[in-house]
């Protein structure tokens, strides 16, 4: 498992970047119920949400990481577990495969390179910049949508006085001089 995937599978739940034990379980290549057991077998090391804490449906459902395949057996039964960082780095001495060990330090490496890439003065410049290009943004949408209300509005004026004119006019009557026959006129004396 590479860096780039493992940082794919870090969550943030409670303002914390977490992984869930499924997806900890399948970097491991272990089932999640071993890795839940091994975990139980020594919850002292694990206690605090700043190492350990149990997702509830809510916040599985509002992380978009709850999706459940229909398949039988791939359910989530039971909530998962979302171990922070420094919960990975305890899982290492529960879990003391060399395996587990190199999937590890992979981990620990994603969660710094995130540290990281938050970290960098250069995105904080770029997310100043992205505000200030939304506020403006906004801003335009603003007047010109004032503006739009303003043509709506004279728009309306000109259609009531479109409206009066025709119902003067209609008020009138009918023509008082007949009207000018239209087409080929025939002499009535040529009959």
């Amino acid at each position: 498992m590479n860096e780039l995937s493992i940082r794919q599978k870090i969550y943030e739940i409670r303002g914390q970047r977490v992984m869930l034990d499924f997806d900890l379980a399948d970097a491991y290549g272990v089932e999640t119920s071993q890795l839940k057991r091994q975990v139980r077998r020594n919850m002292e090391r694990f206690e605090g949400e700043d190492f350990m804490f149990e997702v509830t449906r809510e916040e599985l459902s509002r992380c978009q990481i709850g999706t459940l395949d229909i398949k039988r057996g791939k359910n989530i039964k039971y909530l998962p577990f979302a171990f922070t960082e420094l919960g990975v780095a305890m899982l290492s001495s529960v879990l003391r495969s060399s395996a587990a060990i190199k999937v590890n330090r992979d981990i620990m490496r994603a969660f710094v390179s995130l540290r990281h890439l938050v970290m960098l003065p250069d995105t904080a410049d770029r997310l100043l910049r992205i505000e200030r290009e939304i506020k403006h943004i906004k801003e335009d949408m603003n007047e010109t949508l004032a503006d739009q209300n303003d043509i709506n509005e004279s728009t309306r004026a000109q259609l009531d006085a479109i409206s009066e004119a025709l119902a003067e006019l209609q008020a009138k009557g009918p023509h008082q001089k007949p009207m000018r026959r239209i087409g080929f006129i025939q002499d009535d004396n040529n009959k």
